[in-house]
């Protein structure tokens, strides 16, 4: 089966951290949260734990936001310009997902170097990693250190507001990973897409491919 190369090195480097950095921050986002129903580690632990895998996050973040900037795969997230296109190839995604996997219809997404995303992923990733992702390390950096960052706090309207906001967005994410992790299997093979955060390269239908496999 021919492949072609859409995950470069550095997007995979980063995935796996944030992906581990992730499932860390909500082990450790529980053992502080409820600590009479979890006694993974101390809470002292998790509260250190927490906030040092919190900051390299934050960097890994900056790593993906500078690499998309300036290079070309920014691409990937806007694909089509035309925001009707746009909206029609998201309702026959869904439609997909909804309905027409389960009938053993084809997906409507045919993966290229530069729409590695389907329309419904490019809109949905674009929402959380430019709003959800900074706005969660922003309530827990003001979290971090409360009596230093009492004022930006209170403009939002005090610690119950911005802790209310950053268990929301954490609950969210928790239930955004098993999501990411059931759409992951739902290539040619169970493993198709996992494998190919691993090797850069994702499988194609022939018909699909194109022609020639891009250069890498």
């Amino acid at each position: 089966m021919p492949r072609i190369y859409v995950h470069p090195l550095p997007v995979r480097i980063w995935h796996w951290i944030n992906a581990l950095g992730f499932v860390a921050m909500i082990v450790t986002g529980f053992q502080i949260r409820y600590i009479g129903l979890f006694d993974l580690m101390s809470f002292r632990t998790a509260v250190v734990l927490h906030d040092w895998i919190g900051f390299v996050l934050i960097g890994n973040f900056f790593i993906w936001l500078l690499f998309y900037l300036f290079s070309d795969k920014i691409r990937v997230y806007h694909p089509e310009l035309s925001p009707m296109k746009h909206f029609r190839a998201s309702f026959r995604q869904a439609m997909f997902y909804g309905y027409g996997i389960f009938k053993g219809e084809p997906n409507p997404h045919h993966v290229s170097v530069y729409q590695k995303f389907n329309s419904m992923q490019s809109m949905s990733y674009q929402v959380i990693m430019l709003l959800l992702v900074p706005l969660q390390f922003y309530t827990g950096v003001l979290l971090w250190d409360v009596k230093r960052f009492s004022g930006m706090i209170d403009v939002l309207g005090g610690v119950r507001v911005v802790d209310t906001a950053h268990v929301l967005i954490f609950i969210f994410f928790a239930g955004f990973i098993f999501i990411h992790i059931y759409l992951a299997t739902l290539g040619h093979t169970r493993m198709a897409h996992i494998t190919s955060m691993f090797t850069g390269y994702e499988e194609i239908e022939e018909d699909h491919g194109g022609g020639k496999t891009p250069p890498h």
